[in-house]
């Protein structure tokens, strides 16, 4: 791989994606417009789905192109893909912000033809926040365990070749969330290769309630159904979210049948199965908990018993609404 040193770096176009992020937006754009890469190579696109709060008002004060229109992230990406002017496109959250260094030690990653997209490692932003710190160990961990060559990797810090995407149809709009696991599925499917550097940082604002995190992994659990309706291959889990993750949600429906099942008194001896298995899995989730407060030396890991029960609970729930919506003849 040639250094950006070594090659004239090409232009990029860094698209970010927005709705009410008045908390992340102005820390987003500062660090992109930081980043230390040719200015005239740089183009900053946001797209804004008509934000109530102070979004916009934040984003203007940046030399950034703002445009507002009621289109879910998917859709905004497609939409900017019309109008940029380069070959090489960044994907940044707005509830995320990168190092300075983070596109050098990128872009030149692309320059081998059978490289599609390179994404940086992630941690966390607003470690101050408990539950936040939690996350992050968790996403931490997950991400520790990719290699250099990966299925798929998420939008929130990721650069690839614009005519890739628009070789395998761009972004599927009727995924507002799970639409990067999509779209690097299809990627790799064609052959090409996607890439990780964990030495490119990038740190996300995580979740700093428990209602908000349930609200977050709920519309996974949604989309995560519909996705596995399109692509039933990756049930079988990735890097990032592996086979283990996604068993959960049926072991808490086990544990509801069984309970359910057992509520005549001839069956009472099922509730023994829903209680022996709930206890599994709560041994399952502190014994991980521990793990990770023993790794990151913080016992504030420990939380992540609660969240684990959270994420699960929010995706079972996600995806009995998705398969009943089905069902009904939504297809969408």
């Amino acid at each position: 791989m040639r250094t950006v040193e070594e090659v004239s770096p090409p232009k990029v176009s860094i698209l970010v994606a927005t709705l009410n992020s008045e908390l992340t937006i102005e820390g987003c754009l500062k660090a992109i417009c930081e980043l230390n890469y040719p200015k005239d190579l740089l183009e900053i696109i946001v797209v804004d789905g008509c934000s109530m709060d102070g979004t916009l008002e934040i984003a203007e004060k940046y030399h950034v192109k703002v445009i507002s229109a009621p289109l879910n992230a998917p859709a905004a990406y497609n939409y900017a893909l019309k109008i940029v002017s380069s070959d090489v496109i960044g994907f940044i959250d707005a509830d995320a912000k990168v190092e300075k260094e983070w596109l050098n030690k990128l872009v030149a990653y692309l320059d081998k033809p059978q490289v599609a997209g390179i994404s940086g490692g992630i941690e966390t932003w607003n470690k101050e926040n408990v539950w936040a710190r939690s996350i992050g160990y968790d996403l931490e961990n997950r991400y520790a365990r990719l290699k250099k060559s990966v299925v798929r990797i998420a939008t929130m810090n990721l650069l690839m070749k614009k005519k890739v995407i628009e070789e395998v149809g761009g972004f599927d709009e009727h995924l507002p969330s799970q639409y990067d696991t999509d779209l690097g599925f299809r990627v790799t499917n064609r052959g090409y290769k996607l890439l990780f550097e964990p030495d490119a940082k990038c740190y996300h604002f995580n979740r700093s309630t428990v209602r908000a995190y349930f609200r977050q992994q709920l519309q996974y659990g949604k989309n995560t159904v519909k996705l596995y309706f399109k692509h039933s291959k990756l049930i079988k889990g990735d890097g990032i979210t592996d086979f283990g993750m996604n068993i959960q949600p049926l072991l808490l429906l086990a544990v509801a049948s069984f309970f359910l099942l057992g509520l005549p008194e001839v069956l009472r001896f099922l509730w023994y199965a829903s209680v022996f298995l709930l206890g599994s899995i709560f041994v399952y989730y502190v014994f991980s908990a521990v793990k990770l407060a023993v790794k990151f030396k913080d016992a504030v890991a420990m939380l992540l018993v609660m969240l684990y029960f959270v994420r699960a609970l929010a995706w079972f729930t996600g995806a009995v609404i998705t398969t009943v919506s089905f069902l009904a003849g939504d297809r969408r």
